[in-house]
C-alpha cells in the first residue's frame, strides 16, 4: 500500500508541474502535501528525491524542495538543443522500432487526436509528452532518451498555450500537429530515417515560434540570440 501511495503521489505531482499547476521555481510544501497524499514526510521525500533525478525538481540544501525552474539560461540552452535530440531519435526510432511500440504509440496517437478536438488542454499536453516519449523509447538508445525526458519536462510545461488556441491560425496550428504526429507514425513505420528527421524538424519549427512567445517579452530585455534567425543552432 505504501508503495501504491508513493508511486501515485509521484505520478500526480509530475503531472501537475507538467501541467503547470506546480508552477516553475516554486518550493513544495512537504507537511501540505504529505496530507494531501496521505504519506509521512519521510516517503515525500523519496519521492522528491526520485523526481528531482529526473529532473522536475531541485532538492537544495537546508531549504527543501522546489519545481525546476525555467529561467533564460536555461530555456536558451533548450531552444538551441531542442531539434538535435528529436531528430536524432527520430532517425534511430525509424530504424529500431518494434510492431508493439508502433501499436502503442498509434493509441497515444489516436488520444491526443481526440483530446486537442475535444478542448482538453491539460490533456493534449501530458498524451503529446507521451507521444514523443514512446518515440524517444523506440529509439533504443539510454543516452538520447535521458536527455529526451529531461527536455520534454520543459517543452510540456512551455507548451501549455499551444493547446489552448485563442485565434484561428492557433487552431490550424493544433490541426497541423496531429496531422504531422501521423506523418511522423508512418515514416518510422515504413522504417524511412530521412523522412522522419525531415517531419520532425517540421513539427518542432510549427511549435518553435508559439513556445518562444511563452517565455520573452517584445523586445528582449536582454541579448539573447534570437531562435527565429537560427532556428537550428548549435
Amino acid at each position: 500500500m505504501a508503495k501504491l501511495k508513493k508511486a501515485k503521489c509521484a505520478a500526480d505531482l509530475r503531472a501537475r508541474i507538467l501541467r503547470q499547476e506546480l508552477a516553475p521555481g516554486c518550493d513544495l510544501d512537504e507537511v501540505r502535501l504529505a496530507a494531501e497524499y496521505g504519506i509521512s514526510r519521510t516517503p515525500l521525500r523519496e519521492v522528491f528525491h526520485r523526481l528531482a533525478a529526473e529532473g522536475f525538481m531541485r532538492i537544495e540544501e537546508n531549504r527543501g524542495a522546489k519545481v525546476a525552474s525555467m529561467d533564460l539560461p536555461v530555456l536558451r540552452v533548450f531552444f538551441q538543443t531542442a531539434p538535435l535530440v528529436y531528430s536524432s531519435i527520430a532517425r534511430q526510432a525509424a530504424e529500431n522500432r518494434t510492431g508493439i511500440q508502433l501499436a502503442r504509440l498509434k493509441e497515444t496517437q489516436l488520444a491526443f487526436a481526440k483530446a486537442t478536438r475535444t478542448g482538453d488542454a491539460a490533456q493534449s499536453g501530458l498524451l503529446n509528452h507521451a507521444f514523443h516519449e514512446q518515440i524517444g523509447e523506440m529509439a533504443q538508445n539510454p543516452y538520447l532518451f535521458a536527455a529526451l525526458m529531461r527536455m520534454l519536462i520543459d517543452h510540456t510545461r512551455l507548451g501549455q498555450t499551444f493547446f489552448a488556441p485563442q485565434s484561428p491560425e492557433d487552431e490550424a496550428r493544433v490541426k497541423k500537429a496531429i496531422e504531422q504526429h501521423d506523418a511522423m507514425i508512418s515514416a518510422i513505420e515504413g522504417q524511412e530515417p530521412s523522412l522522419a528527421i525531415d517531419l520532425t524538424l517540421q513539427h518542432w519549427e510549427l511549435s518553435r515560434d508559439q513556445l518562444e512567445k511563452f517565455v520573452r517579452p517584445d523586445p528582449l530585455p536582454i541579448d539573447v540570440i534570437s531562435m527565429k534567425d537560427r532556428p537550428r543552432a548549435i
